[in-house]
């Protein structure tokens, strides 16, 4: 029986992108033969995710658990080539399965990836490159967003559910203060479907890039100029018009959804609770997605045949 080394496995796993588990079962299956284990993962459709891995995946859904003492939630986005794969019910318990897995692990993508899988050997990326030949298309897990609140509650809200859990926009908020658990699940939640509709650039003042607020004070000292007033005039009215900006994009200076009459602050001050932080996942943001024209493809191929 051929020894079946750590580099042995590296070797078949990068020519066949199949995982860990499988390459190892692979390698012993044909005593040690590279060239036969590539064909055993062949036949077994294991090796099918290495042709699938340069296709864009920028479709797919975001899945939002909160665990069940409220202290702890998570948002995980994988992605798929097709909604018609974020459909498929396999897809959609896997990607369940993996935002439950991710609620013990440090909150990174690569913590996540490393984690037992939820379903058969090795880690949940060895279970997504068996995802990847069963289902036919290129799966990623692209994002993991952990919020907690040990003193509060942590509340999610999943815009456009596809299902229970899941979506295209998915939040978490995480409140402390006076109130007990269920007023603050619930304000977390009013909270979280605000931030959904708003998608605010920071929680306070003091969270916002530095360098977002240099280019809007830029742009608005530029356009105050112009006005031909005098420079202490100016710098109030710069001022002015950035605290307009702040109660533009910041969370707690936002007019509440709910109740323009008040602030998210105030709405949250008025029911003993603070915020703590907030979490927001869109599917797909920042993805280039090749747009393909289907007409001119027939036509290509009817030419090149």
């Amino acid at each position: 029986m051929a020894q079946i080394t750590a580099s042995l496995v590296k070797e078949l796993r990068d020519k066949s992108g199949a995982g860990m588990m499988d390459a190892k079962k692979a390698l012993v299956e044909t005593d040690g033969d590279m060239e036969a284990a590539v064909d055993w993962l062949r036949k077994k459709g294991l090796s099918k995710a290495a042709k699938k891995a340069d296709r864009v995946a920028a479709d797919g859904l975001v899945a939002a658990v909160v665990s069940d003492d409220k202290k702890t939630g998570v948002l995980v986005e994988l992605n798929a080539e097709t909604d018609f794969v974020a459909r498929n019910e396999g897809f959609q318990k896997a990607l369940l399965s993996f935002a439950n897995a991710a609620l013990t692990t440090d909150g990174s993508k690569d913590g996540l990836l490393a984690a037992p899988a939820t379903e058969g050997e090795g880690t949940i990326a060895d279970q997504i490159t068996r995802l990847i030949a069963t289902i036919g298309e290129n799966i990623t897990l692209r994002r993991v967003e952990k919020l907690e609140s040990p003193e509060g509650a942590v509340s999610s809200y999943m815009h456009t559910a596809a299902a229970e859990g899941l979506g295209r926009i998915g939040v978490l908020v995480a409140l402390k203060g006076d109130a007990d658990i269920a007023t603050m699940e619930d304000a977390g939640r009013k909270v979280a479907m605000h931030i959904a509709a708003t998608s605010p650039a920071a929680a306070t003042t003091d969270e916002l890039d530095p360098e977002l607020v240099e280019r809007e004070r830029t742009v608005l000292t530029e356009q105050a100029r112009e006005s031909g007033k005098p420079d202490n005039v100016i710098e109030k009215m710069i001022e002015g018009r950035i605290n307009k900006f702040y109660k533009e994009v910041v969370l707690v200076e936002q007019q509440f959804v709910m109740n323009p009459d008040e602030t998210v602050k105030q709405f949250l001050a008025g029911l003993k609770t603070e915020l703590v932080g907030f979490k927001r996942v869109t599917l797909g943001e920042g993805i280039e997605k090749e747009e393909s024209d289907f007409a001119a493809e027939v036509a290509a191929a009817t030419k090149a045949g």
